[in-house]
Order: C-alpha cells, then sequence, then structure tokens
C-alpha cells in the first residue's frame, strides 16, 4: 500500500508543485547565501581581527600587568593580535559599561574583585548589569603587601599598628579608589587590628603610589606585582604580606597571619570576562587559549617574578569563584559601610 503523503500528493498536483517550489526556493535561498557553511566558517575562524581587551583601571598597576602577560602569550594562540586598552574611571564602572554594550565580538574585560565582588554592594545603580557578561577565566592572583613610606617609624606590621594606636586619626592610607583591592585589603586591616587610619583614594594606582613614595600618604595595601620594584629600590618599606605564606621574593618579611592575626589573608584577583552577545562557541576558545596562555612558560615566568600565581580554569570554575568572592566581600562592606566616590 502507498504511503499517504505520496497518494494525496498525487491526487492534488497545484499543492505538490507549490510545497516543492517552496522547499526549492528556501534551499536556493540558503545556498546562495552560503548561511550555513560561512558560520560555520567564521566560528572556526575567530577571532577574525585583532581583540582588545580592555583594563578598566589607570596603567601602572597589577592589573596591567596581568593583563599584558595574557595578551602577548593570547596573539600568540589566537593568530590575531590581543592588544591592552586602559579605560579608567567610576571604579571600573566606565569601562563595564562601553564593554557590555560592544556587539563587535572582538572586544574583552578584565574583571576584578573590585569591579565584580564589590561594585554590586556599593552602587545603589551600576550603569551595566552582572549579566551583561559571561566569564571566561580567572586569571591570576596577587598577594596585597602592606606598604609604608620609609618616614613612618615602624619596621613591620605589629610596630605599625602600635603606632597607628598611639597617634590615632594622624595615618593616612592610599588606594586606587573606594571599593578598589587597595581599600578593602585595608579596611580589611583595619576591621582585624580595630585601628583607624585615613583613608585617601586616588583615580589608579600608578597616581596613588606616585604620593606614596613622596609622602604625601602614609601607607598602602598594593598588589605585589606592582610594589615588588619599589620596595626592592628602597623606596617603600613591606611591613607585612597578606599571603598565606611568605613570598620567596620578599623571604624575610612576614605575612600579616604571623603577626598577630590568625587566618588573615588577603589577595587580589583578576580574570577574563567577555559580553554576554559573544557566542558560546567563541568563549569556549577563548577560554581553552587562555588557559593555556597563563600556563605558558614565558607567562608563568612572567607573573611568578611579580609574586603573581597564574590560575587559569573554566569558565564554570570562574563563574562559581567570582560568586564566592561575592559572599566574602558583601560582609566586609557591609560592615566598613564603603561607600562610591
Amino acid at each position: 500500500m502507498a504511503p499517504i503523503l505520496s497518494t494525496a500528493d498525487d491526487r492534488h498536483p497545484l499543492i505538490a508543485r507549490r510545497g516543492l517550489l517552496l522547499a526549492g526556493a528556501a534551499a536556493g535561498t540558503a545556498g546562495a547565501l552560503g548561511l550555513w557553511p560561512r558560520m560555520s566558517r567564521a566560528e572556526a575562524a575567530w577571532p577574525s581581527k585583532s581583540v582588545r581587551f580592555v583594563v578598566p583601571f589607570a596603567p601602572g598597576g597589577s592589573s596591567e600587568i596581568v593583563a599584558r602577560s595574557t595578551a602577548a602569550e593570547l596573539s600568540k594562540t589566537l593568530g590575531q593580535n590581543v592588544y591592552v586598552d586602559n579605560k579608567p574611571g567610576a571604579a571600573g564602572n566606565i569601562a563595564m559599561s562601553e564593554v557590555a554594550r560592544a556587539d563587535d565580538q572582538h572586544t574583552i574585560i578584565l574583571g576584578h574583585i573590585g569591579t565584580l565582588a564589590v561594585n554590586p554592594y556599593i552602587f545603589s545603580k551600576l550603569p551595566w548589569s552582572p549579566s551583561d557578561f559571561k566569564p571566561v577565566s580567572l586569571l591570576a592572583k596577587v598577594p596585597s603587601l602592606y606598604v609604608v613610606h620609609p618616614d613612618v617609624p615602624a619596621k613591620n606590621l605589629r610596630e605599625f599598628i602600635a603606632y597607628a594606636k598611639r597617634n590615632p586619626a594622624k595615618l593616612s592610607y592610599g588606594s586606587a579608589g573606594n571599593g578598589s583591592a587597595g581599600h578593602l585589603a585595608f579596611e580589611y586591616l583595619k576591621m582585624a587590628s580595630d585601628v583607624f587610619m585615613l583613608h585617601v583614594p586616588y583615580k589608579g594606582t600608578g597616581p596613588m603610589l606616585t604620593d606614596l613614595i613622596s609622602g604625601r600618604v602614609d601607607a598602602s595595601a598594593i598588589g605585589a606585582a606592582a610594589i615588588i620594584p619599589f620596595i626592592k629600590s628602597g623606596k617603600v618599606r613591606c611591613i607585612a604580606t597578606g599571603s598565606a605564606q611568605r613570598l620567596p621574593q620578599l623571604p624575610d618579611v612576614p605575612t600579616v597571619a604571623e603577626q598577630g592575626y590568625p587566618g588573615f589573608e588577603m589577595t587580589q584577583w583578576y580574570g577574563m570576562l567577555a559580553p554576554a552577545s559573544l557566542p558560546q562557541a567563541h568563549i569556549d576558545k577563548l577560554a581553552a587559549e587562555t588557559m593555556k596562555a597563563v600556563k605558558a612558560p614565558e607567562s608563568m615566568r612572567r607573573l611568578s617574578g611579580d609574586a603573581a600565581e597564574a590560575i587559569g580554569g573554566t569558565p564554570a570554575q570562574f563563574a562559581e569563584f567570582i560568586a564566592s568572592e561575592q559572599a566574602r566581600w558583601k560582609k566586609v562592606i557591609a560592615r566598613a559601610q564603603i561607600k562610591p566616590d
């Protein structure tokens, strides 16, 4: 017995002919435009031009060191130039907002403890939403180092805390801005040690470091990668590291935990984000190449030389890490009553 559709087509030749014409037209249009093959080729060829890696802070800090190291290796593995573009301002929100709207599929941004784990809790309204981004990979962790100007009469953290308690409201500390990693690090220390120091926010680590070296502010907490050269040259004195163990680069400097605050640990972290509009196939490719980039021998050498720890990882792992950090710092922010500039 013949199939029902064949019998119907035989009895209604106009319907059959119309169906064939519509099917042929659809196939012809798709074939002429080359939609299916072209989409596959586009996915395989991405990126097809230079990739802009936005850093939402001023040049001179740990963020730039991590970003440039990663970009240099990605330029080799992706087959296209990856260049760093510093876009500071508004605690990173200017850059985050710009990249959230980017639709060229060749713009990514450096995620950071400040923009991802702090800003959502200090700003009543953000010009961007976490849903505007897709996590790509956690790049590196950088321990915060507590440093003072050489004129401050303290050789270590114990002496510094004692001096601060004898001279309430006399000391000031600088940071890259309200809600920055340095701001969090010092507020975390203030909470643990029960001391008061005036916070002086700057627009980036570079400008703050200039004033610290000149003595306009007394202290700061800065990512190891950015401050170690100045410690080595004697322009600032390191009184404690925020790492869990002493750093090989500074073996004589004890940790905060060693100096009377067990369990204390403070590290900055940096990861890669992409606009949510970037197709998942591109996200997966970028994540895979980024993991290779941060673990490449030259990248590892650069980062370890600045006391930064290369991490890597999948988009899912980075998303989980961001959630855990948000839960942690939400409590600190509420207790310290940190407000935006």
